[in-house]
């Protein structure tokens, strides 16, 4: 794999970027978007690029506009959809505050015309163009429709980790028609994902599904210690125990996993919860204590997850005392992925040097299950 971090000014000067990051961020968190770690961490790849010449077009996706909204445009041949509140226009203010630089936005009111898109990137440096999800040909992973986004640059930057799980055009496909790189983000997922493991270690799971994580479960379960269970999950495992779960979410196609993982002794469920109008929301004290304890002696901490309802403060401290937890076992190394968990670790005061944060929720659960991940896989070769 090529790295962006390999190259130089005389590499870059002139040249046209085609980078790849992830904006896909929900409305309710635009306000504070700028402090996003899915920004935040782009930032010195974007930085680096310009302070060396280069012209940068940034590539995202956000959200999944509704397949009714499709029209027909005959001049590029390719199906889009408009959808105004998926937009990436709300963008250009927060990245050009962040950058101090004037970022100019290309919408598609004229389809995918790539000549009149090359006369506007003429005359301008930065260039953030409209969600590419507006066009199916993105999710198909179109060779077309990522020849006519190759035609638009020199060469190509994926440091979207969060999206290299997806075969996507602009992630895999594009790769066949320019010269590919990893940005310095995804430089530093594979290669912190990619450390060894030092034993003893524990992965802390919670979140709402035990169904995107039964991959990682399987791949660690002879290299991992601990299994620390919680949030929606501990709940599939209580119906399989026959214990009832009141009005709590849970998924009934993995109770019959749940079963088999029961029988491991590395799989420990909390002892207490704390409980509201009939709804697990949070884990207990004892649980607390006893999940504490098993972190303070690990030397290798993966966490995916949140312990319960973290959104309401009244049900936030499980989530939040693991998060002080992880920060006060100042020897063991730290990889913390999915939204939810790195926000709340951004929230915790006190500060540990051995924490990787990653961008990635889905992917980085893919990443360490073993899984080929596309977009990793295509520059690869």
């Amino acid at each position: 794999m090529k790295y962006l971090s390999s190259l130089k000014n005389e590499d870059l000067a002139g040249k046209i970027c085609l980078l790849r990051i992830d904006f896909n961020i929900e409305k309710a968190e635009l306000a504070g978007a700028k402090n996003h770690p899915r920004l935040a961490l782009v930032l010195p790849t974007i930085k680096f690029l310009i302070k060396n010449g280069a012209k940068v077009i940034i590539l995202s996706h956000r959200g999944r506009p509704l397949e009714k909204s499709k029209i027909k445009n005959q001049k590029s041949k390719l199906q889009f959809k408009i959808q105004k509140e998926l937009s990436l226009r709300p963008f250009v203010k927060i990245l050009s505050s962040l950058l101090k630089k004037p970022v100019h936005f290309i919408d598609f009111k004229n389809g995918f015309n790539a000549l009149e898109i090359s006369k506007i990137i003429a005359r301008n440096s930065i260039f953030l163009l409209e969600n590419l999800r507006y066009f199916e040909g993105e999710e198909k992973n179109d060779k077309n429709f990522a020849k006519r986004l190759a035609s638009l640059g020199d060469f190509f930057v994926n440091d979207a980790f969060s999206v290299s799980h997806r075969a996507n055009a602009s992630v895999a496909a594009i790769t066949e028609f320019l010269p590919s790189y990893a940005g310095f983000q995804l430089e530093k997922e594979i290669k912190n994902l990619s450390i060894a493991i030092k034993k003893p270690l524990v992965v802390i799971l919670g979140g709402a599904k035990i169904s995107d994580k039964i991959g990682l479960l399987k791949n660690f379960m002879a290299e991992a210690d601990y299994f620390l269970i919680g949030g929606g999950m501990a709940h599939n495992f209580l119906l399989a125990q026959g214990l009832p779960i009141g009005n709590s979410i849970f998924e009934e196609k993995t109770i019959g996993f749940a079963k088999k993982m029961l029988k491991n002794r590395k799989v420990i469920l909390p002892a207490d919860y704390v409980i509201k109008d009939r709804k697990i929301l949070d884990i207990g004290p004892k649980t607390l204590e006893k999940y504490s304890e098993i972190i303070k002696n690990v030397k290798t901490i993966i966490w995916n997850g949140p312990m319960g309802y973290f959104e309401n403060p009244k049900f936030a401290k499980g989530s939040e005392e693991i998060a002080k937890a992880i920060m006060a076992n100042k020897k063991a190394f730290s990889i913390i992925g999915g939204g939810e968990t790195v926000e709340l670790m951004s929230n915790v005061k006190c500060q540990k040097s051995k924490v990787f944060l990653s961008t990635g929720g889905g992917a980085m659960l893919e990443y360490l299950a073993g899984k080929k991940m596309p977009g990793i896989e295509a520059l690869n070769k």
